[in-house]
């Protein structure tokens, strides 16, 4: 293990973790938002729109993130539609996120008894505003678990997005292994840097997850 030439290569580590960072960001704020707006037609069966949105958690969790990603990256440039890596990244972690946080917070709508339900319309609340007041909140609880899962998947699938050149993470150890031939330093690299990302987030959900149940719970 050459320590000299990994205290070298922490600045492009440094500089590829923003990216990664970047990416996560977007794809999982996305993500709840398509989820929250599928779970929504789901539970409540907009007959409009409830088979379309079938459809794309379908289509969705049954391709690969790569294959999404090549399909925006590769193929919609034969159709004159052209878009840099980053944004192909974002759409993709989005389109595959957004399925994963539908299923998570449906569950979490349909686990509010509906006594709740009943009770904030007879006391006056519109439908919005139970919904707001009422059905979100504890649904959020319930599913808190299931998101935070989800945001992990999310930042651990950002490795995927190296296939199209951009330079996060993965990419990043992947160009020392092939211009340098520093396998194991890559390699360190790799495990360290996403171990600073995603272990304070893992912190971070499991204490998130014990606030909401005692809010649900009132213990």
């Amino acid at each position: 293990m050459n320590w000299e030439y990994i205290w070298q290569a922490l600045p492009r580590f440094v500089d590829a973790t923003m990216m990664t960072l970047h990416l996560a960001f977007w794809g999982v704020v996305l993500s709840l938002i398509i989820g929250l707006f599928c779970a929504v037609i789901m539970t409540y069966k907009v007959n409009a729109l409830s088979w379309l949105v079938k459809g794309y958690i379908e289509l969705s969790r049954n391709t690969p993130l790569l294959i999404q990603v090549f399909f925006l990256y590769f193929g919609l440039s034969k159709i004159g539609i052209k878009l840099d890596g980053f944004t192909c990244g974002v759409i993709g972690l989005a389109f595959l996120g957004g399925s994963y946080m539908a299923e998570a917070i449906r569950g979490g709508l349909e686990a509010v008894s509906k006594g709740q339900i009943e009770s904030a319309l007879s006391i006056g609340l519109t439908p919005f505003q139970a919904f707001r007041y009422v059905i979100f909140p504890q649904a959020f609880a319930i599913s808190t678990p299931a998101i935070g899962a989800n945001m992990l998947f999310l930042m651990k699938e950002t490795s995927v997005i190296s296939a199209v050149a951009v330079a996060e993470i993965m990419f990043m150890a992947k160009e020392i292994i092939g211009m340098d031939y520093k396998t194991n330093e890559a390699l360190f690299l790799l495990v360290v840097f996403y171990l600073i990302i995603l272990l304070p987030m893992s912190i971070f959900i499991r204490y998130l997850e014990r606030r909401t149940r005692r809010a649900k719970y009132g213990a």
